[in-house]
């Protein structure tokens, strides 16, 4: 019984190396169940399989599978830090004292009254600063807005004061009355933004007393100018340089259209008048009522003081 079976079928099996020996192997024959029995054969020619096994891949190395790895970098040294935390302060320290001085000067010029502002009007070909909605408090807006429709009201008489005396011109006159017109309107414009509208629009928003007085002291010039253009009284060259009334009924006889012109310029100095009147005492009203009359009286006082000592 002992001598029954040729193989233990339990076994394990050995792992054959199909390339070993230099040749191919042959396969082996189907297992035999004869009578019952479980058993291999060997059949022929193949020869015993040798124990042969792939060698194994060398380990991989730790930073293979630790991308966190610390690498090696060198460090300054403390005294390199140090010498970099002393530049670090001396920088700061120069930055601060370049900031103290621009607030510095900054202060002064706005003392001074002198304000550094871009020109952002007209949109089209800018020339001045004029942002009212955002620099003049809400209060004062409306009052601002009409010194600056009288600003503009004076632009456009004195233009339609031009285009009046050219046809007056055109139509026979001298050439005189035309090189003063233009005089008018380039010295004029100019002269009224200077004098009286920026320093009220700057005493509007830095509540200066001194830049109210330049205002009150021009703006009255203004006002004289204006009725004085309306009516154009026969002073200078006939007064045939302002379109006027005086003018106006002057040329109706003669020429018609010229004299239709120059009603034209009566009325709108008329108009630019009454409105310079309206904002001129409304203007006083506030500045009486926000007590900067007390204080350019105690300002004068004390400048009197000092002229006498």
């Amino acid at each position: 019984m002992a001598g029954r079976y040729d193989q233990n079928p339990f076994e394990e099996e050995q792992e054959v190396n199909p390339f070993s020996q230099g040749g191919k192997a042959k396969p082996s024959h189907p297992p035999n169940f004869s009578g019952g029995a479980f058993y291999m054969t060997n059949a022929g020619n193949v020869p015993p399989a040798s124990n042969s096994r792939l060698s194994p891949l060398p380990p991989e190395p730790a930073e293979f599978y630790n991308p966190t790895a610390s690498i090696n970098i060198p460090l300054d040294s403390g005294k390199d830090l140090k010498k970099k935390e002393k530049e670090l302060h001396a920088k700061e320290a120069e930055l601060r004292k370049r900031e103290e001085a621009l607030k510095r000067r900054e202060e002064a010029a706005e003392r001074a009254g002198i304000v550094i502002a871009e020109k952002n009007w007209p949109p089209f070909f800018p020339i001045i600063h004029n942002d009212i909605a955002s620099e003049i408090p809400i209060h004062l807006q409306k009052l601002c807005y009409s010194a600056f429709a009288t600003l503009l009201g004076l632009t456009l008489c004195l233009t339609w004061n031009i285009v009046a005396v050219t046809t007056a011109w055109i139509k026979g006159g001298d050439a005189t009355i035309w090189f003063l017109a233009v005089i008018y309107f380039i010295s004029g414009v100019p002269c009224a933004y200077v004098l009286w509208y920026r320093p009220l629009y700057r005493a509007f928003r830095t509540e200066s007393a001194m830049n109210f007085t330049w205002f009150f002291l021009f703006y009255v010039i203004h006002i004289l100018f204006v009725i004085f253009a309306a009516v154009a009284p026969p002073v200078v060259f006939k007064g045939k340089s302002l379109a006027g009334i005086l003018p106006a009924i002057d040329l109706i006889g003669s020429n018609v259209l010229v004299g239709i012109f120059y009603f034209v310029g009566f009325g709108l100095f008329c108009l630019e008048a009454l409105i310079s009147i309206w904002v001129i005492q409304q203007v006083y009203t506030y500045f009486r009522a926000s007590g900067k009359s007390t204080q350019i009286r105690q300002e004068a006082a004390r400048g009197a003081m000092r002229a006498a000592f």
